[in-house]
């Protein structure tokens, strides 16, 4: 290859490449500005955000209002329970100190009740 030619395929490979360049800058500068655009996908992303967590705010409060009302009701039941085998407790007693036998209970206690209940079926 002679020394001419040599120059012109370089020169020729020198605006191959600016050619491209200018191209890559024209279509750069063509796209339109994103600013105003990425500051109205954050408002709409924050508005979206505020409302999910006021939601979950509410799902909050009502679930603890929810836990209330089950403690409350737990702890009414449980003083049922404590009343209902007191009561059967001195039933039994007083049937012992009558010198009659009580009553067997009427079905075998469930293996849950039994923790709970264990002093009335001794």
């Amino acid at each position: 290859m002679s020394p001419e030619m040599l120059t012109a395929v370089s020169a020729l490979a020198v605006a191959m490449v600016t050619a491209v360049g200018g191209v890559v800058t024209a279509i750069v500068g063509r796209r339109q500005p994103r600013g105003q655009s990425r500051r109205d996908d954050f408002t709409a992303v924050t508005d979206r955000m505020e409302r999910e967590i006021t939601r979950q705010g509410e799902k909050i409060d009502e679930l603890e209002e929810e836990a209330e009302r089950d403690r409350a009701r737990i702890t009414a039941q449980d003083f049922a329970i404590r009343y209902l085998a007191g009561w059967a407790r001195s039933l039994v007693g007083y049937m012992r100190r009558a010198q009659l036998e009580p009553p067997p209970p009427p079905q075998p206690m469930p293996d849950e009740v039994a923790p709970y209940l264990h002093d009335i079926t001794t």
